[in-house]
């Protein structure tokens, strides 16, 4: 019988996931055993978490996170949703979420999961949350504000303070996925994390920029009561209460995380945001000089005005690419990206115009 083999990321532009760094692979086979969802009686992977948990905070400007190694991004939201809506039974019957219309499509399963209704509201024409939108939406059910630090479709950061003021005003908690942005925007002037406005929780995931290998997402809380919000008994295990949501999990996310973390913060990954910066913005300059409409890159994250029939034939070509909701073509310029690879991309794209 053939053995399987996976696709090498040579050709692959659209996604957020990447090939992890050497040292976050050979951690995630020495721990891959290990289960932190018992930390009493795997204490070193449990050690683990806790240097990564505390490296995040530091990332995103929080000197005393709460938090754990999530699955990843999905997992991270449900769970936030989960926690505001735990925490604010005490005066809400009928609660309700408001999020951009750019938020991850994991906020439409965390609303059906958790039986919360979920508001979406419109971006403006930078393609960030509209304040007004956002302020209209709140009402006194509301439990929670969602912003985006790095939209999925263009890497917008929202305005976080202000959807944080408006979240607090209402007496909601407000919560801000940056996923995909968390391991860029440390290098940026925006005001996104925990530093620059009182967020409540945050999503941030090793297994995208970070490098670590899937699974391995970030939950982030400032202060105890939103993770002791989630947390259940657990009476048959060492450990008494487990707050994450997998339960049992394989320790090879926690442990590679850690590990990239050790090795990249904060000189290896500002070295590489710079270097896919520099990289956006020369393929965004590359695709204008040819006709195409682009949409600026805030974030290294190129998305164009590519007809039909040109994206399928890039497609046949085996680039693996997608499209925004407004069919706009997204190219994500993610560690594994070069510039040789978006020189081939070019040459193919001159060929099947």
């Amino acid at each position: 019988m053939q053995r399987s083999v996976p696709q090498t990321f040579d050709r692959v532009l659209s996604s957020m996931c990447t090939d992890p760094h050497p040292a976050a692979r050979a951690a995630a086979e020495r721990f891959l055993a290990t289960n932190p969802g018992d930390p009493a009686t795997y204490e070193e992977v449990a050690e683990l978490e806790a240097d990564a948990v505390e490296t995040l905070g530091k990332i995103t400007g929080l000197a005393d996170p709460h938090g754990y190694i999530t699955s990843g991004g999905t997992e991270a939201n449900v769970q936030a949703v989960r926690a505001a809506r735990n925490r604010s039974r005490d005066r809400v019957s009928d609660p309700n979420i408001v999020a951009p219309e750019s938020a991850h499509f994991s906020f439409n399963k965390a609303a059906d999961v958790l039986d919360v209704e979920l508001r979406l509201v419109p971006t403006d024409e930078t393609h960030r949350a509209d304040v007004d939108a956002v302020r209209a939406a709140v009402d006194d059910e509301t439990v929670l504000v969602v912003g985006v630090a790095g939209t999925t479709e263009f890497g917008r950061v929202d305005p976080i303070p202000e959807l944080a003021a408006i979240a607090h005003d209402a007496g909601a908690f407000c919560h801000v996925d940056a996923a995909w942005g968390g391991f860029l925007l440390p290098f940026t002037d925006h005001a996104w994390n925990f530093a620059h406005a009182p967020v409540d929780s945050l999503t941030i995931d090793p297994h995208k920029c970070g490098q670590a290998c899937i699974p391995a997402g970030g939950l982030l809380f400032r202060d105890r009561n939103g993770l002791d919000s989630l947390a259940v008994e657990t009476p048959y295990l060492e450990s008494t209460s487990q707050a994450t949501l997998t339960g049992t999990r394989s320790g090879a996310g926690v442990a590679s995380a850690a590990a990239a973390l050790d090795e990249l913060w904060p000189d290896g990954y500002r070295h590489e945001y710079d270097r896919v910066s520099d990289l956006a913005s020369w393929f965004a300059g590359e695709l204008r000089t040819r006709g195409f409409d682009v949409v600026d890159p805030e974030l290294p994250l190129v998305a164009a005005d590519v007809s039909e029939s040109t994206f399928q034939a890039l497609r046949d070509h085996e680039w693996r690419i997608s499209r925004t909701d407004s069919d706009l073509l997204r190219v994500v310029c993610m560690p594994h990206v070069t510039r040789d690879t978006l020189s081939a991309f070019l040459a193919d794209l001159d060929a099947v115009r």
